[in-house]
């Protein structure tokens, strides 16, 4: 059984109790023999098939099925029950490729199915018995670690591998007690980890997987030299999961200092996700609140995310939201963990329809339900508003992106169009609602259903 060892004490499930004995097992065992593909999938606990139209982001595929994988049947059972029926295109050649123990450099979008991509592989790789840290999986984010975890011990729940998630803002000593209580895989945030090493408590010399989630973040300045160190505890033969949608000269040098032969994917050939129709607004910076309130009324959300260029900002905007009489969450990276982890969680689970955030929640956060995504301030990085806009139309369904710009962001509004080959419109009167409104969407032949 996999177990969530991030935030509660383990429990420890038996897989291999025996059975009661039979007088005759023969004839139960060739009937088990001969309907052994059958029964298992019958046994499982599917959720209801998503009906929402996807683009061809995550549908253009080569027809292949996880079950062409060779995975170990209780990992094809996670992943069934997780609702994923057949792989994106990241999957269909990432995972593969992964278990040839060939490292692997790859550029897709955010929303396409990464995080499945490498965990998957990771997981099929551990070996129960072996009770040290075999695999070890980096993000820059706290939330994007407990979201991973998450995807982890759900595709894992028949397995039985331990998995931790470790983060800064946590307790070291209860990371402590839960290392040393053996764990196979690893979810954690460079600082807490290196932190863990350095002090002999993860010891990672038999980790032989070593995955890089959104890696042109992790070596960005915030992250200085961090995955230099993190790589000199693993052992020299390792395998190196690389992901990123951005590829800066950063990822360059370090794939040619640390990346051998790696098998290249790059599944990018456009830079926003299709199913994200782009708009803008131009409006005074006085007139923003008037306009926001505005596409609250008009607009029908299901959940929206909605960006300030700064933590003041965000506070002061929730509070305008709030007494415009709209529910409303925020966060930023200058709340305490505890409390980020409860909005990022209740916001997850749909306990409220809006959430104001700085660019901390820019990086592979997902969440299906999110339907309009508002740049409250624009940004003025390509790369911010990538990440940004692509936290709607989550893999391959529809949403809406709209941007609020002023006087001073014009420029900035035609360069990132240039740089992204991409397309912001004028925002219309009345926006279709088969954009971005799954009720209105029709059902397509494409659908895989995950």
């Amino acid at each position: 059984m996999a177990e969530a060892v991030a935030s509660q004490p383990s429990l420890v499930a038996n897989n291999h109790a025996l059975s009661p004995m039979r007088p005759s097992p023969q004839p139960l065992i060739a009937k088990q023999e001969n309907n052994s593909d059958n029964f298992w999938k019958s046994q499982l606990k599917i959720p209801p098939k998503d009906r929402r139209k996807q683009t061809s982001d995550v549908t253009n595929t080569k027809g292949t099925s996880f079950e062409d994988f060779c995975l170990k049947r209780e990992l094809l059972m996670g992943i069934f029950e997780k609702g994923w029926e057949t792989p994106s295109p990241i999957q269909e050649v990432g995972i593969p490729m992964a278990l040839t123990g060939r490292n692997i450099l790859a550029r897709a979008k955010n929303g396409t199915g990464k995080t499945g991509a490498y965990c998957i592989p990771v997981l099929e790789q551990v070996v129960p018995s072996e009770q040290h840290i075999q695999a070890l999986i980096v993000v820059p984010t706290r939330e994007l670690a407990l979201q991973t975890s998450q995807i982890c011990i759900e595709l894992a729940k028949h397995l039985d591998i331990r998995i931790m998630v470790t983060t800064g803002g946590t307790d070291l000593k209860d990371d402590i007690m839960r290392i040393f209580g053996k764990v196979h895989v690893v979810i954690a945030t460079p600082g807490r980890v290196l932190d863990l090493m350095e002090k002999k408590i993860a010891v990672m010399d038999r980790c032989k997987v070593l995955v890089l989630d959104e890696a042109d973040k992790l070596l960005s300045q915030d992250f200085m030299g961090m995955l230099d160190r993190i790589i000199s505890f693993l052992p020299a033969k390792r395998q190196i999961l690389l992901y990123s949608a951005t590829f800066p000269v950063t990822v360059e040098e370090f794939m040619r200092k640390h990346i051998d032969n790696p098998y290249e994917i790059n599944l990018m050939e456009e830079l926003t996700l299709k199913g994200v129709t782009q708009y803008y607004a131009f409006v005074q910076e006085r007139q923003k609140v008037h306009c926001l309130n505005t596409l609250f009324s008009k607009l029908q959300i299901n959940q929206s995310i909605i960006f300030c260029n700064s933590t003041q900002r965000v506070e002061l905007l929730a509070k305008k939201i709030t007494e415009l009489g709209y529910s409303c969450y925020y966060i930023h990276a200058r709340m305490q963990q505890a409390h980020r982890n409860r909005v990022f969680h209740d916001f997850r689970n749909g306990l409220c329809r809006n959430l104001v955030c700085s660019d901390l929640f820019t990086r592979g956060i997902d969440i299906q339900a999110v339907n309009v995504v508002i740049n409250f301030d624009f940004p003025k990085m390509a790369e911010t508003y990538l990440h940004r806009i692509g936290r709607s139309g989550r893999f391959g369904h529809l949403g809406i992106a709209i941007n609020l710009i002023t006087y001073e962001d014009r420029f900035a509004l035609h360069r990132i169009e240039s740089e992204l080959s991409t397309e912001i419109k004028p925002i219309p009167k009345v926006i279709d609602k088969s954009l971005y409104v799954a009720e209105f969407q029709e059902d397509s032949e494409e659908q895989s259903g995950k």
